[in-house]
């Protein structure tokens, strides 16, 4: 090999398959792949525990041994969908959540137990029956993280992706950003595990580096992504006066054990909105909460737990959260608002990982696999984290035999903005509730963005940042209806001639270009 021209490359590596991130879906992918012969790098620009996956409290939805099924939980999953859902990739996903729960205890996870010693359940929103599973009492994707972690695939922390090199071949290999500068590994396959996009907004649920890293790298080699309109707002995070960044979450399971969401004058806040009340679908939820601070003028509203015996025991990591907030959630009503917290669109995927460009792949919460459609179910995410991250290991070892070859690598430029101004422009015209002028708006503001180089990891991500919120505030625009998460003010009802997705992906000229494709499976 010869070291690339150009791009100020310092140095070089190979494997046959580069994996993008080591939450979930990204360390699964990396042992399937691994135990199929294939040399694996997997890059993380953060430590072992800066994922998302470590942050998960609720648990794994799968289906339960008795009372459930795989249909009931399709029919869980697609209503709460909104329409949108890929019913065929929702049953073959869910059907593979009894094999990856059965793979990740053998790794030595362990999960909650009841007094009958068995796997210990319970319910989310918009399930119809206790299906979740939970480790730690809320602290699920620690234990999912750590029983990987403890796997032993190495990783490559600190070094953050750059750009997916492609040709008409497909994928070649990767630049990347490391404290050696940047370097090119070649590979035949990338694998983007590169979790969510929060740091688009003010306020999240999510870590830090959770900065659409994966859908920018997907649009910039040529992929197509869809449904990024619908971003999930976790409508319970603990709220403090002027808190910004990332927000603890207090898990849909508080309400599942019992927890009331009231407003500041001690009503409840989803009464008579939904069947489900307060275990509604979260865009439900979120809009109700939404509306009745609109209402009142507040802040936040309240929820109520003091019912639950043994709440520290149960939730140990929302008990540590809000005591550090001064609040005593046995003795006291917890603050909480909602956060953007999921996106449920992202890289165009099948249920293997597979994109449109030859050679790369996405698992996890970058990628649209059609299991979530308008709106996430709650605790669907880990479990389409291990499923599809292990059918997209596997599918990689279809590029063994590619040979690939980088011989010169071009400077490149992308549209970027200060994270700051991109987090206030989002926060305030694409957040819970959006319509017209605020969209129009937010386009103007990100469409002053300059095309610059990114020479450090920040500049990467804060262009990332743009790019996303582009490809966001684009589709959110040219969807005339609220459906989902996605809600529109001045297109308050749910227009079936829309029951479609829109996609996106970047002309040759590196615009913008949104399609209504029909990616859905029949309901």
């Amino acid at each position: 090999m010869s070291t690339p021209a150009g791009a100020g490359v310092s140095w070089e590596a190979e494997a046959d398959l580069i994996v993008i991130g080591g939450g979930v879906a990204g360390l699964t992918a990396a042992r399937a792949a691994s135990r199929r012969g294939l040399r694996v790098l997997t890059v993380s620009k953060g430590g072992p525990t800066d994922t998302s996956t470590q942050y998960a409290q609720g648990g794994i939805a799968v289906v339960a041994p008795k009372g459930d099924s795989v249909a009931s939980h399709v029919r869980d999953t697609v209503e709460a969908g909104a329409g949108l859902c890929d019913v065929d990739a929702v049953r073959s996903i869910v059907s593979g959540g009894k094999q990856a729960i059965s793979a990740l205890t053998d790794l030595g996870a362990v999960f909650d137990l009841g007094r009958d010693g068995k796997v210990s359940r319970t319910r989310e929103g918009g399930h119809s029956t206790r299906r979740i599973i939970h480790a730690g009492g809320d602290a699920t994707g620690a234990e999912v993280q750590r029983a990987l972690n403890a796997a032993g695939m190495p990783v490559l922390f600190g070094t953050a992706a750059a750009r997916v090199v492609t040709d008409a071949a497909g994928v070649q290999g990767l630049i990347v950003l490391s404290d050696k500068g940047f370097g090119v590994v070649h590979s035949p396959a990338v694998l983007l595990a590169t979790g969510g996009l929060g740091q688009l907004f003010a306020c999240s649920t999510n870590p830090p580096g959770a900065t659409a890293d994966g859908v920018a790298l997907a649009l910039d080699a040529g992929a197509t992504i869809a449904d990024i309109e619908f971003v999930q707002f976790h409508p319970t995070v603990l709220y403090t006066p002027g808190g910004l960044g990332r927000r603890p979450l207090i898990s849909e399971a508080v309400r599942g054990e019992g927890a009331k969401l009231v407003d500041t004058e001690g009503n409840s806040v989803t009464a008579g909105v939904h069947p489900r009340g307060d275990l509604a679908p979260r865009d439900v939820v979120s809009k109700a909460i939404a509306a009745r601070m609109r209402d009142l003028g507040t802040d936040h509203v309240f929820l109520d737990a003091r019912s639950i015996g043994g709440f520290a025991q149960r939730f140990p990591t929302i008990t540590a959260s809000c005591l550090a907030a001064g609040i005593d959630p046995t003795q006291q009503l917890i603050p909480v608002a909602p956060a953007a917290h999921y996106q449920c669109g992202g890289v165009v995927t099948d249920v293997h990982g597979r994109t449109g460009i030859a050679g790369l792949y996405a698992a996890g919460e970058v990628a649209r696999t059609g299991l979530h459609g308008a709106n996430r179910l709650a605790s669907n995410s880990l479990l389409e984290g291990l499923v599809v991250g292990e059918r997209a290991g596997a599918a990689a070892a279809e590029r063994r035999d590619v040979r690939p070859t980088i011989t010169d690598v071009a400077p490149w430029t992308s549209p970027r903005l200060d994270r700051s101004i991109v987090q206030t422009v989002m926060t305030e015209h694409a957040s819970v509730v959006r319509d017209e002028s605020g969209l129009a708006a937010a386009i103007d503001a990100l469409s002053v963005a300059p095309q610059v180089e990114s020479t450090d990891a920040a500049a990467l991500e804060d262009s990332a940042l743009t790019v996303t919120a582009r490809a966001l505030v684009l589709a959110a625009s040219a969807r005339v209806e609220s459906r989902g998460c996605h809600t529109r003010s001045d297109y308050p009802d749910t227009d079936e001639a829309q029951r479609h997705s829109i996609e996106l992906r970047l002309s040759d000229g590196g615009e913008l270009i949104a399609s209504a494709q029909n990616l859905t499976g029949v309901r």
